[in-house]
């Protein structure tokens, strides 16, 4: 079941291309002891071919990301950078002037994908204005959204630079594959890239007897497998967040895992794919 020692990458819409694995950031920052072993981690997944780098202002109030600018000193060229705008600060004003805090913050001057967090008050049309100002000011290279239904994909659409949105960052993994229904279809549809966040349930998933008996089977520990599923879905970026070399080096090897089809089959039968259509879950 083993491939190559090469992580694959995925093509945005407008042809720069991104490894499928690489690191979320949710959780640092928030503590200074760990910093340390925040940033270790950080490292270790770069040097293991896993840069593109998630963040956002909202992580331990920028604290998050001011963890990465330190892991990523001297190797900002190597990153593929992502951070996200709070829905409070969206407007036309307020998110130039949160993307220059992150900046800041981050100490690199772009961003190579800015998202809006989730959806708040702020008209869609406003805040896609202000992503193009930063875009075309040379700030962020490229935006998107996250936590984005079908109905909000598709009012996006409607705007008129909305065909611009690179990517939907959304939560994907094993026990919750509700976008399957209809959203991860039309954002493929797109050429809207699926980030999954969170893509081991926050160690929830990693505790259910069914994986670690399934993972058993085909000699992966149960992250491994959960990614290795995840990471056969077409075109699907996944950003486990982990502050331990070794849990990254653990995900960096499930990128070289390749099911077989008996193996998808029955994670399919013991992790169901939806029936019905669910409105899109968050955390």
């Amino acid at each position: 079941m083993s491939g190559s020692r090469t992580l694959a990458t995925v093509a945005f819409a407008d042809g720069q291309r991104v490894p499928v694995l690489g690191l979320g950031t949710w959780t640092m920052g928030e503590r200074a002891g760990n910093a340390a072993r925040e940033i270790a981690a950080l490292r270790a997944g770069l040097d293991l071919g896993m840069t593109l780098i998630d963040t956002a202002e909202m992580y331990a109030d920028g604290g998050a990301e001011k963890i990465v600018a330190r892991a990523i000193a001297g190797r900002r060229d190597e990153v593929f950078l992502i951070s996200k705008v709070y829905p409070h600060n969206a407007s036309a004003k307020a998110t130039i002037a949160a993307c220059e805090r992150s900046l800041a913050r981050l100490a690199t001057d772009r961003l190579d994908l800015y998202l809006l967090h989730w959806r708040g008050r702020t008209p869609l049309a406003e805040t896609v204005s202000a992503f193009e100002r930063l875009r075309r000011a040379g700030k962020i290279v490229r935006w998107g959204v996250s936590n984005f239904d079908v109905d909000d994909i598709e009012e996006l659409l409607a705007l008129p630079d909305g065909a611009r949105c690179a990517a939907n960052q959304v939560l994907y993994n094993l026990g919750e594959r509700g976008i399957e229904w209809r959203l991860r279809a039309l954002c493929h549809q797109h050429g809207i890239r699926i980030i999954a966040y969170s893509p081991l349930g926050q160690g929830a998933l990693l505790t259910r007897r069914k994986l670690a008996t399934l993972a058993a089977s085909y000699k992966l520990t149960p992250a491994q497998l959960a990614l290795a599923w995840l990471l056969a879905q077409r075109e699907v970026i996944a950003i486990p967040q982990s502050s331990s070399v070794s849990h990254v080096a653990e995900c960096r090897a499930a990128a070289d895992v390749r099911l077989p089809p008996a193996a998808l089959a029955a994670v399919d039968a013991t992790f169901p794919p939806p029936q019905r259509a669910r409105p899109l879950a968050m955390l």
